[in-house]
């Protein structure tokens, strides 16, 4: 465990570093042992990430994202290019696969970062102190 511990200085710093599958405190530690199965503590600053409770809202993000990045792609594909119908679904159902697979695990660590961020389930809120003259 280190001594010095660098906080993030805003919560966007903190959302890349979760989004970034690293931990939200000190941006060294690994957040994930498996795919989606955050580890119990960082094994750099010692934070107990075991009280996280991500639920489906990476899920939710994702597929959110996801929509919103395939519309212009569908219609573009759709009005742009004489595809038919299987050749249409297959392009679109594969790039909504892998875009949803992509995003799951930087939407899980972004939310568990939102969670230390705000001191969320057994989190402790931890922000760097501001120098005052």
């Amino acid at each position: 465990m280190s001594e010095r511990i660098t906080l993030p200085r805003s919560f966007a710093a903190t959302m890349l570093r979760g989004a970034s599958s690293r931990c939200p405190r000190c941006g060294e530690g690994r957040l994930f042992r498996r795919w989606l199965k955050p580890v119990d503590r960082c094994a750099h600053c010692d934070l107990d990430i075991s009280g996280q409770r991500a639920d489906d809202l990476p899920a939710y993000i994702g597929i959110f994202v996801t929509g919103h990045l395939l519309a212009p792609v569908i219609i573009a594909l759709v009005t742009g290019f004489s595809l038919s119908l299987p050749v249409l679904l297959a392009i679109i159902i594969s790039l909504a696969i892998v875009m949803l697979i992509g995003l799951l695990q930087p939407s899980k660590g972004a939310v568990i970062a939102l969670q230390w961020w705000n001191g969320m389930h057994g989190f402790k809120r931890e922000r760097v102190e501001e120098e005052r003259p």
